[in-house]
């Protein structure tokens, strides 16, 4: 409104006023009037409060968007957010993905290799078709969304790449026997790496061996080789076990034989020992009584030495009417053995 300067009492319409004023009439008619109205505001109202709040889940992380650009991530439960202008993804950081790096598991469950990924060099120039998987999980979701294109296919990549370098570095023996377990440890390191360097957002939890062999062409071949060698090893073994079990004995052996040699030498020194002293302790006696000793040293050989002897013993007068004939040849002749029952 202006006022007149001839008549300060009147009044005249100012042009932007009006134009507001007729604005907002017509605003009013085409809003609903009454109770319809009322609802719409607050249907309108709900809108932007749905649009403004969103949810994460325990098992998630959200990535909020402003114009495509992530601006924040926020943990697990209830949030805030600009209404049609900010968007969030809620990607599921704690399920455990997988990776198939050399063959494909079909919907039945069957598994078909892909020679082009599982044949690789070893260090020794021998080929090996090598399945195996790689399990990872998200660790920075912004980066795992937004920092590579087609992240499952990169991490298979880079998965094959890092398995090949491992091989390339081991024998066939490592990978077909006891060097699997290192493989895994060593791929899982370089492939973490690599994708640290991509800055992709993801944890390796595990990479696992399925199958190691050698191809199909030449299985035949390997499963002898494989054969020699276990028998041989067997055999080794075997070996070792034998001396291990006949080497303890025959030291147990030789240190008894020792043991009874020493025993033996120390028995018999005491017993010559003992008759030197014997001997000598008779000769004392000799020299103070020589005949009383003579005829007992005589009564005490023949008691060792007649016992022993076939002999006839005749008075002297029967003597005397008896032909004189011994024997001799018989007496020498020894009775002949009997068994158990009595009978020659």
């Amino acid at each position: 409104m202006v006022w007149d300067s001839k008549d300060p009492w009147s009044r005249k319409s100012d042009p932007l006023e009006d134009a507001l004023r007729q604005a907002r009439s017509q605003f009013r008619n085409f809003l609903p009037a009454g109770g319809f109205r009322n609802m719409l505001l607050a249907g309108l109202l709900i809108f932007i409060a749905w649009q403004s709040a969103f949810i994460v889940g325990p098992d998630e992380e959200g990535v909020v968007k402003r114009f495509g650009i992530p601006v924040r991530t926020v943990g697990p439960g209830p949030h805030m957010k600009i209404p049609l202008i900010e968007t969030v993804l809620q990607p599921k950081v704690a399920k455990l993905h997988r990776v198939e790096i050399g063959f494909r598991t079909d919907r039945q469950s069957r598994q078909q290799m892909i020679p082009q990924e599982a044949l690789m060099l070893t260090g020794d120039m021998n080929i090996l078709a090598i399945e195996f998987i790689v399990q990872y999980k998200i660790k920075e979701a912004a980066n795992f969304l937004f920092n590579v294109a087609d992240i499952h296919d990169t991490i298979g990549k880079a998965a094959e790449a890092s398995m090949r370098e491992v091989i390339g570095k081991s024998k066939i023996d490592e990978a077909l026997t006891t060097g699997k377990a290192q493989i895994q440890q060593d791929t899982q390191d370089l492939l973490q790496k690599i994708l640290d360097q991509y800055q992709a957002g993801v944890q390796i939890a595990a990479v696992q061996l399925q199958d190691v062999d050698p191809p199909e062409a030449v299985a035949a071949a390997f499963k002898d080789v494989t054969n020699a060698k276990e028998d041989r090893e067997k055999l080794i073994n075997q070996a070792i076990g034998y001396r291990n079990d006949i080497l303890p004995k025959a030291k147990g052996e030789a240190a008894q034989t020792v043991n009874q040699a020493k025993g033996y030498a120390q028995a018999r020194l005491n017993r010559a020992q003992g008759e030197a002293n014997r001997f000598l302790a008779t000769l004392k006696e000799y020299n103070q009584a020589k005949d009383t000793i003579s005829k007992r040293i005589y009564i005490e050989t023949m008691e060792e030495i007649l016992p022993k002897m076939d002999k006839v013993i005749i008075d002297g007068k029967a003597g005397e009417r008896v032909l004189p004939y011994l024997p001799l040849d018989r007496l020498s002749k020894k009775p002949p053995v009997t068994s158990e029952g009595g009978k020659p």
